[in-house]
């Protein structure tokens, strides 16, 4: 399985390296030893509902758009999801995270899954910190790792 993160381009950062940048690549680097991950900057929404339909593979990735109205879980119940996804045989889980003013119905009505990290509004940078973080930690939770436990 390939676990990519999208992150649509926040124009008002003006091409500058965030700050959840390092935490980013650590994760990425952490959950690397559980499947393929991968993260990646796109301009806009077209660019990602386009990157979905010209995927590569036998099926168009499960997409997951992080929305304030989406559902929200534990990590226990993330990781129990994720774990689904694998039995299931889901080639590809791609993650995306943006754009500033929120998804459009089209978007929405393509996605798999609306997922919620909480009811509190969060910079894009570090939503996707926030939600690399809850893969890893999901992923530890499935193979029974410390992490998780250590972290209560």
């Amino acid at each position: 399985m390939e676990i990519q993160l999208v992150t649509i381009e926040n124009r008002r950062a003006g091409g500058k390296k965030h700050a959840g940048g390092d935490w980013l690549l650590d994760y990425a680097r952490r959950i690397g030893h559980f499947c393929r991950f991968r993260h990646e900057v796109l301009p806009s929404e077209p660019a990602l509902l386009l990157a979905c339909e010209r995927s590569s593979g036998r099926m168009p990735p499960y997409l997951v758009l992080l929305d304030s109205r989406g559902r929200q879980m534990t990590s226990e119940a993330l990781a129990a999801w994720l774990g689904k996804q694998q039995d299931a045989g889901t080639q590809r889980i791609l993650f995306a995270v943006g754009p500033a003013d929120g998804w459009s119905e089209g978007a929405c009505q393509r996605a798999n899954l609306l997922l919620s990290l909480g009811p509190m509004t969060l910079a894009h940078e570090l939503a996707a910190v926030v939600l690399s973080e809850q893969i890893y930690r999901a992923f530890t939770i499935l193979k029974g790792l410390p992490y998780h436990l250590q972290h209560r």
